[in-house]
């Protein structure tokens, strides 16, 4: 993971910059939020575990948790159903990878036209609503099955 190099062969970065702005920036808290984000998209990272620590660490920050990143040296195999990389899966419904989390409804700049979408990424939660994300997520959260939060680390 650490090797991984990112190409801007493409300006990958500027692309997804935009959409952001396309897509948010009539959400209630995008300029808030945007002045801060941006600098990530600006920067030339050399590697996308950089990319990543920093975006997870910034998020942390900006919903108030206090959560260390930290990586691990050699990969551990997934042994439980409460890692938390089992979570997230592509072609599986939240609720049948992780019972314990249901997403609560919040508003979103398309709700109108499409309803609301559960799990797009943690930026559309923030930018739609502000400082009531954290809570919004702690709502989610129907069990304390899994471990703490602060056991997961990248």
């Amino acid at each position: 993971m650490c090797d991984i190099r990112i190409d801007y062969d493409t300006s990958w970065n500027r692309i997804h910059w935009k959409s952001l702005r396309a897509s948010y920036a009539s959400s209630p808290f995008f300029e808030i939020i945007a002045g801060d984000l941006l600098p990530f998209y600006e920067k030339r990272y050399k590697f996308l575990i950089d990319l990543n620590v920093d975006l997870l660490t910034y998020t942390l920050k900006i919903l108030g948790v206090a959560i260390p990143v930290r990586c691990s040296s050699s990969f551990a195999p997934i042994l439980s159903d409460i890692d938390p990389r089992h979570f997230i899966h592509p072609k599986k419904e939240p609720a049948v990878v992780d019972p314990g989390f249901k997403p609560e409804v919040y508003h979103q700049v398309f709700s109108d036209r499409h309803g609301f979408r559960s799990n797009l990424s943690i930026l559309d939660l923030l930018f739609n609503e502000g400082a009531a994300a954290l809570q919004i997520l702690q709502k989610s959260l129907r069990t304390s099955s899994r471990g703490s939060t602060s056991d997961y680390s990248c």
